[in-house]
């Protein structure tokens, strides 16, 4: 887009009462600067807009988008793409919080439940859908319910989804006994010190949910929950707090037995490790999105978004995270890798999985994430 059309959008955006005076007088300035003028706002509004910053889970997830996407957008466009990583989504939250407007654009999020915890803290952005063609390639149902927080509108694009199951050493532990004690696994005291367990207190009351004979989005006895975390933080050797520290300790065999996000796992078995996976009945289903937080330089995020959807790159950077991407496979054709991929669904619907209910999570969230803290902590 030349400079001309990208001030006529911008004043028809403010003009329309889409975008706030304050965004638009940034992204003015930027314009100010192509055309050789100077206000105000144009220093910092034209630094906003020669670069992105992306923040994501680090590990091989980071490298695929690096490689596959980042580096040939950037010299697509020539807008720089600054990726940063988290280890936890309520670590990211907070990080965004406390920063000024416009320092955090692009964020990988997991579960529609952070999406609507930034929605509820006035962070959301509204997407342009037209700048993102793309969008079309993408399952429907993904869509669909990040448009039922946001009121019709998306203040992200879906991009992968997976499942939180259970990773085992065959080692030391067979697919028979992983069959018959599903979950309960977690609280074999015959695997006392070789048991992990992601340190994030939603995984931690789900799995305690299974454990305990309860609905994972509607349990009602909360005294057994607590108490089978209690087992759990006794059996085990540590919290992980990243993928990259779970891929570790499965891999030194410092720990024979966790829960695990899907991709990380298949990327092990890829190195050569013998570690087994499976989804244990109403095993914990997510999708992650590319979220968009108000006060970005919205037409470069849609840019970099409508790219990252492209086929080729959604299909490269899935072939390199490891987790199915969010593209329609009825609509695109995915490879032959993706569809070897744990979790992924042929047909598109992903009835197969459970998801959270945002609803259900956001409001015991304060109280929840509390105790389990105090747990962690040997209380």
């Amino acid at each position: 887009m030349d400079n001309s059309k990208r001030y006529e959008r911008l004043l028809e955006r403010y003009r329309n009462g889409d975008m706030e005076r304050r965004s638009f007088l940034g992204l003015l300035g930027a314009a100010g600067l192509a055309y050789g003028l100077h206000t105000p706002f144009a220093k910092h509004a034209f630094a906003a807009t020669e670069q992105v910053r992306f923040d994501g889970w680090g590990g091989v997830v980071s490298e695929a988008f690096r490689k596959h996407a980042f580096d040939p957008y950037t010299k697509k466009t020539g807008i720089k793409v600054v990726d940063g990583t988290f280890g936890s989504g309520d670590e990211y939250i907070s990080r965004v919080k406390a920063s000024q407007n416009g320092e955090y654009n692009i964020a990988h999020l997991s579960g529609v439940f952070d999406y609507a915890r930034y929605h509820g803290l006035g962070l959301t952005s509204e997407l342009n859908e037209a700048n993102i063609p793309n969008l079309k390639y993408v399952i429907p149902k993904l869509t669909d319910v990040f448009r039922g927080v946001t009121g019709g509108k998306l203040s992200c694009v879906p991009y992968d989804y997976g499942t939180t199951g259970l990773a085992y050493n065959r080692k030391y532990i067979s697919d028979d006994e992983m069959k018959e004690k599903g979950a309960n696994i977690l609280l074999e005291k015959k695997l006392k010190g070789k048991i992990g367990g992601w340190g994030d207190w939603r995984t931690r009351i789900w799995y305690a949910s299974l454990q305990t004979g309860q609905n994972p989005n509607g349990a009602t006895d909360m005294d057994a929950i607590w108490d089978a975390l209690r087992t759990h933080r006794d059996l085990l050797l540590k919290y992980w707090g990243s993928g990259a520290e779970l891929m570790s300790l499965l891999a030194e065999e410092e720990i024979y037995v966790t829960e695990a996000w899907s991709g990380r796992v298949y990327a092990l078995q890829e190195q050569g490790h013998d570690i087994g996976y499976m989804d244990p009945p109403n095993g914990f289903g997510w999708q992650e999105c590319l979220f968009v937080i108000k006060g970005s330089p919205m037409e470069a995020c849609e840019e970099l978004l409508n790219f990252m959807l492209a086929p080729e790159t959604s299909i490269a950077v899935a072939e390199g995270q490891n987790y199915p991407p969010a593209l329609d496979p009825t609509k695109v054709d995915l490879g032959s890798k993706i569809p070897k991929l744990p979790a992924f669904d042929p047909k598109g619907t992903l009835s197969g999985l459970t998801f959270a209910d945002p609803t259900y999570w956001n409001s015991n969230e304060q109280e929840w994430s509390k105790k389990f803290g105090r747990i962690q902590k040997g209380y």
